[in-house]
């Protein structure tokens, strides 16, 4: 399962981000494995960014998105394409990325 984590930095071991349509990263783990590191071109601007972030991750094939919060926009696009999602604190996005595998 492709899972995709909102982080504020490349580094796995920093944390979940807090938000996720502006989140600065996106790490997508595959098998507890960091497979890519896709940098978020929806952080700045206008409305629609967390649509916009499910049909980017979409794309890349994911399943799951990990995040510490989720608006009600994003989370829309998601249940349209069937991506699931989980809202997680406090945690650091290697440990996020093992927990989204259970």
């Amino acid at each position: 399962m492709k899972i995709a984590i909102a982080a504020g930095s490349k580094d796995p071991s920093g944390e979940v981000s807090p938000i996720s349509g502006r989140a600065e990263y996106y790490l997508i783990f595959e098998q507890g494995k960091l497979v890519k590191t896709l940098a978020n071109p929806f952080k700045i601007g206008g409305g629609g960014a967390g649509p916009s972030v499910v049909q980017m991750l979409h794309n890349e094939g994911v399943q799951k998105i990990i995040s510490g919060k989720f608006g009600e926009k994003m989370i829309e696009a998601m249940e349209e394409k069937g991506i699931k999602h989980v809202v997680l604190t406090g945690k650091s996005v290697e440990e996020a990325a093992k927990e989204g595998e259970e």
